[in-house]
C-alpha cells in the first residue's frame, strides 16, 4: 500500500470553518453590509438572461477593471480582479513568493494571511501591533521579509496605520508590500490605490464585500504597477470573477456611489453610537475602530461573553489569546434599530 499523497505540513494549517450558532436572529460576526445590496447591482442580477449562466464570463473581468481604471484615472493594466480580495492576496503570494520565503504581517491581523502563506509554501512571521494598534513599520522592516502584508484599517482591531508610515514602508521595503484596504470605505485615513499604480513593489487590495454590500458575490480587486499586476493575474488564473459578480459590480460602480456613501455615513454613525454605549463598562476597553465594526478588549473569557450575547439572539465574534491584547470581541454594524438590541444586551451583560 502506498503512502499518503497529502502534504506533510497540511495538518498544521487550519481550515476556515466558522462554527454554526443556534438561535441567532442578528448575526454581527462577519462585518457584512446589513443595509443590503446597492439598488443598481440588485437590478442587474434580476435582469440576467440565460447566457449569463451558459457562457464563460470575461476571462479577467475586463469590463469591470476598465470601469475601475476609468474612475481611478489609472490604466486597465494596473488592476486585477478576483473572487474576493482574498483571492487576489492569495494569487499575489503565489506570484512573488519564492518557496520558503518569509511573509511579515501584523499580529493580530487578517487571519487568512498566514494560512495563505503556508498553503503557498511560505513562512509567515507575525509582528505585534504598536500600543495604539497601528502596524509597527520598523518591526516589519526588521524581519527582512521579501513580502510584507499590512491591513489598514486592520481586521480585527479596526485601527489605522498613518499614511506617512505606509509610504515609508513602501519606500524602504526590501521587496513586495501588499496593503489591504478592505475597510477603507469607512475611514478617510488613506486611499493609496493610485499611489500603488505608480510603483512596482506595491499592491493595494479592495473588496465589494463591505461598504458595497456584495459579500455573497465574492468580488475584489488589486491596484499596482502593470508588471506586478500581470504577474498576479497569471498566478490567479482565468475566469475567477463570475459573470453575475462582474455584472453587479459594474452596475454598482456606474450608478450606486451615492447609495454606498449614505450607507457608509450611517455605518460610521452607528459605530460611534455603539462605541459610546459600550465605553466605560467594567472590564471593557473599546478600541478606536475605523472599520464597519467595533472592537472590544474584555477582561473575561471572550467565548463566555459571546455566549451571553448568543443567548439574547445576537452573534458576535470572539477572539482568544490575541498577541498583546488577550481576549476580545468584534461586533459588526447594522442599522441602529437592530444595534439597539446590542446596546441593551451589553447593559445586561456589563451592568
Amino acid at each position: 500500500m502506498g503512502g499518503s499523497p497529502l502534504r506533510n505540513d497540511l495538518a498544521r494549517i487550519p481550515t476556515y470553518a466558522p462554527s454554526a450558532l443556534e438561535g441567532i436572529t442578528l448575526d454581527l460576526r462577519d462585518n457584512v453590509n446589513l443595509w443590503g445590496m446597492p439598488p443598481a447591482a440588485l437590478e442587474a442580477l434580476r435582469s440576467v438572461g440565460e447566457d449569463v449562466g451558459r457562457d464563460y464570463p470575461n476571462v479577467s473581468a475586463g469590463a469591470l477593471t476598465t470601469e475601475l481604471a476609468r474612475q481611478l484615472a489609472v490604466a486597465p493594466e494596473n488592476i486585477v480582479a478576483g473572487c474576493g480580495s482574498d483571492d487576489v492576496i492569495d494569487a499575489c503570494l503565489r506570484a512573488v513568493g519564492a518557496a520558503g520565503a518569509r511573509v511579515a504581517h501584523g499580529d493580530p491581523s487578517f487571519s487568512m494571511v498566514p494560512v495563505f502563506a503556508r498553503l503557498n509554501r511560505l513562512e509567515p512571521v507575525g509582528v505585534p501591533l504598536r500600543p495604539d494598534g497601528a502596524m509597527d513599520v520598523d518591526g516589519l522592516l526588521a524581519t527582512g521579509a521579501p513580502f510584507i502584508y499590512v491591513c489598514s484599517p486592520n481586521n480585527p482591531t479596526g485601527t489605522v496605520t498613518p499614511r506617512a508610515e505606509l509610504l515609508r514602508l513602501f519606500d524602504q521595503a526590501p521587496g513586495m508590500v501588499l496593503l489591504d484596504e478592505a475597510y477603507c470605505d469607512f475611514t478617510d485615513a488613506h486611499d493609496l490605490r493610485t499611489e500603488a499604480a505608480r510603483r512596482e513593489n506595491v499592491l493595494v487590495t479592495r473588496t465589494f464585500s463591505k461598504g458595497w454590500g456584495m459579500a455573497g458575490l465574492r468580488l475584489g480587486y488589486g491596484v499596482g504597477g502593470a508588471r506586478l499586476v500581470a504577474a498576479v493575474t497569471k498566478a490567479r488564473g482565468p475566469y475567477k470573477v463570475n459573470a453575475l459578480a462582474e455584472r453587479a459590480g459594474l452596475a454598482a460602480l456606474r450608478s450606486d456611489a451615492d447609495w454606498v456613501a449614505r450607507v457608509v455615513r450611517e455605518t460610521v454613525e452607528a459605530r460611534t453610537r455603539l462605541g459610546a454605549a459600550l465605553s466605560g463598562r467594567a472590564g471593557v476597553r473599546v478600541w478606536k475602530s475605523e472599520g464597519n465594526f467595533v472592537f472590544l478588549e474584555v477582561a473575561e473569557r471572550a467565548a463566555d461573553v459571546a455566549e451571553r450575547f448568543r443567548q439574547r439572539g445576537i452573534g458576535v465574534r470572539a477572539f482568544s489569546g490575541l498577541t498583546g491584547i488577550g481576549e476580545a470581541l468584534r461586533i459588526g454594524m447594522a442599522p441602529w434599530p437592530e444595534l439597539q438590541r446590542v446596546a441593551d444586551a451589553a447593559a445586561e451583560i456589563w451592568p
